[in-house]
């Protein structure tokens, strides 16, 4: 058909139309209008975001916990954050995307009608934010698959230096299976109980952070203290690897915190700013705490700064003001230094990276000052008549949801393990270090 053609085809389509009922002009109208439009701006957006978390994980997290780690386990730490991430990629394609957002409409878990995939193709579309628009089902699958993937090896940091290998692995197949699907749907899916109690989550408080956070604890004391706490020497070995990781993990957490807004528009450009200023808040915060109760401010104090503003401004980022979010990241960081410097030294537990004194509780507290600063008078995106009571009982409400269905579970489950597989290397295997004693290789030439 020339072009000619085509002008005249739709020149009678428009005749067509104009001599139709005025109702029934509008109803053709709406039609058009509820079709839904992929935008390739947003996919274009959107498959970067992915790319940013998994940039988080290998080599963000690897290297910000390697660094953290004796000389003798840096690889250990890289192999666990390595071949979790594949792992859970694979258990997510089988039937973690089906459990977590496979369109059943139970309150806890989305079903197994799309195990390994199924009725997936290029075609296939999911809804974003905005009425009308779609992204391709395969984008949102990577995407939510990388939030899969970290939150697990985000846990290894609290016994790192004395987990078995092969315990860890079946402890998170285990774990990501009853513990991460269940609560990814009850917070994000539209059938999922917490949605539906209205809580506020934007990219991870309660389903990466205070999951992660809590099974680290339970971990944590399980496994129990590493040879010589208290005793030797545990210092990082490496805070310039350590500064890399944390910066790549800033990085990356642009993709997690824009990205979950699932569109290129002003959302992800609040998200984005959020996620600066919290940060940048949270780093100072830690800082000055530091330079008045030690006398200085440590390198490792700023990176722990660092992570704790991310954590907290991760589920409020695409709902709080800028300014909020200094204040929201500056009170994390200053409540996870006191659960890090006081309250595990006061309670003896060996959460080797601080896994539940930064994730755990930056994500309490970023959960529940949602509800505070999504108010208008904080510069909050919330309506003029946004109940800062309410909505914070909501959100507090949710993070007790998570933490006794992720604390029960996750002390089961690592009791499981422990009692078939053993969860600790022995004593000499840790002396010695897991590089060797574990994947029979070594860091650094000496």
């Amino acid at each position: 058909m020339t072009n000619i053609a085509k002008l005249f085809g739709f020149v009678s389509i428009l005749a067509s139309l104009a001599a139709l009922p005025v109702a029934a002009q509008e109803a053709v109208v709406d039609l058009v209008e509820v079709v839904p439009t992929m935008d390739k701006g947003d996919v274009a957006w959107m498959l970067v975001s992915t790319l940013l978390v998994l940039f988080m994980i290998l080599p963000g997290l690897a290297l910000f916990y390697g660094g953290l780690v004796r000389s003798k386990n840096m690889l250990s730490v890289l192999m666990h954050c390595t071949v979790i991430t594949a792992l859970v990629m694979v258990v997510w394609v089988a039937y973690g995307y089906s459990m977590a957002f496979g369109g059943g409409t139970g309150p806890y878990w989305g079903g197994l009608s799309k195990m390994f995939l199924a009725g997936v193709t290029m075609d296939s579309m999911v809804g974003t934010f905005t009425e009308g628009v779609v992204l391709p089902e395969y984008v949102f699958i990577a995407f939510q698959m990388t939030f899969a993937a970290i939150t697990p090896a985000l846990i290894v940091g609290a016994f790192a230096e004395r987990i078995k290998f092969s315990a860890l692995l079946v402890f998170v197949v285990l774990w990501v299976t009853v513990v991460y699907f269940p609560i990814a749907h009850m917070v994000w899916d539209s059938a999922g109980l917490i949605f539906n109690m209205g809580a506020l989550d934007f990219a991870g408080g309660t389903v990466v952070h205070i999951n992660a956070g809590i099974a680290a604890l339970i971990g944590a004391i399980l496994v129990g203290k590493r040879v010589g706490y208290g005793q030797t020497n545990m210092a990082p070995h490496s805070m310039t690897l350590t500064l890399v990781g944390a910066g790549i993990l800033w990085v990356g957490w642009f993709g997690f915190n824009a990205g979950s807004n699932l569109e290129a528009n002003g959302g992800a450009a609040l998200a984005m700013i959020n996620t600066f200023t919290a940060t940048a808040g949270a780093i100072l915060a830690w800082s000055l705490i530091e330079s008045q109760t030690r006398g200085k401010s440590s390198m490792l104090g700023a990176a722990s700064g660092m992570v704790a503003g991310l954590v907290a401004v991760t589920p409020a980022a695409g709902t709080i003001g800028p300014v909020g979010a200094i204040a929201l990241g500056a009170i994390s960081s200053s409540i996870c230094y006191f659960f890090v410097d006081v309250v595990k030294h006061k309670f003896g537990y060996d959460d080797s990276l601080d896994v539940f004194g930064i994730h755990g509780v930056g994500g309490i507290v970023g959960a529940i000052g949602t509800g505070i600063f999504t108010a208008p008078i904080f510069g909050g995106v919330g309506d003029a008549d946004y109940s800062i009571a309410g909505q914070t009982l909501i959100q507090a409400q949710a993070v007790g949801i998570t933490i006794v269905w992720c604390g029960v579970a996750s002390f089961v489950l690592y009791k499981l393990v422990d009692l078939t597989i053993g969860l600790r290397v022995n004593p000499e295997a840790e002396r010695e270090g897991l590089d060797l004693t574990s994947h029979g290789e070594s860091a650094y030439n000496h």
